[in-house]
């Protein structure tokens, strides 16, 4: 399920202090630039920013969001983490801002190869919401998805109540393509789930990918 609510809050990390926005002050490496936008950048994921995935990942309103129940083990993430290194139909692009390169989500596309179409997801620090990231984040993702991942369309599944994430991929190309009727939960309540999909044409643009090749 793409998308969280849009909801702010501190979220205790392994060592109780409070990580409100991703890794500041850390002693990381410098993220490897892959596509820049006007505040955010999609940048190679980094294996020593993973505890903070998990974290963001584990927060209540992600969790909520993304239709999960339960928070998912430090053991099960790591594990999936290990088989995505491998798996060249799994893109994964850690989000940084460009003013500081401070990590603030994570974007992927789950690609089925032979209909060159992709599942797109998105997680946000729990600190980073609110701030329009979500729509920049996911215009950048279908940007590399349309114009270098030769991808013929994305679609991504999201909870009727997540009003702000249904708003964000709206603004970034994502169209209303359908329903599941009752087939999610919120709060404990039934709610449908909506599917939305974008096809190249839909991309809003500019491209950052075709302005940074030069095309």
């Amino acid at each position: 399920m793409a998308g969280t609510p849009d909801a702010s809050r501190h979220v205790p990390d392994y060592a109780g202090r409070s990580v409100a926005s991703g890794v500041e002050g850390s002693n990381m490496s410098s993220p490897h630039l892959l596509l820049a936008g006007e505040r955010l950048a999609l940048v190679i994921p980094r294996q020593e920013t993973l505890t903070e995935y998990h974290i963001w990942e584990n927060d209540p309103a992600t969790i909520l969001g993304r239709g999960n129940r339960f928070p998912q083990s430090w053991e099960v993430r790591a594990e999936a983490w290990e088989r995505q290194l491998d798996d060249q139909d799994h893109a994964t692009f850690e989000v940084v801002r460009l003013k500081d390169k401070q990590p603030v989500g994570v974007t992927a596309l789950r690609i089925e190869p032979r209909l060159r179409a992709a599942e797109f997801t998105i997680v946000l620090a729990p600190a980073q919401r609110g701030k329009r990231y979500a729509e920049e984040a996911t215009r950048l993702t279908l940007d590399w998805g349309f114009h270098l991942g030769a991808l013929s369309t994305a679609w991504l599944r999201v909870l009727e109540p997540n009003r702000a994430g249904i708003a964000a991929f709206a603004k970034a190309g994502f169209r209303f393509a359908g329903r599941l009727r009752r087939t999610g939960h919120w709060l404990g309540q039934s709610v449908d789930v909506l599917l939305m999909d974008a096809l190249p044409e839909d991309f809003p643009g500019p491209s950052a990918m075709c302005v940074a090749l030069g095309s």
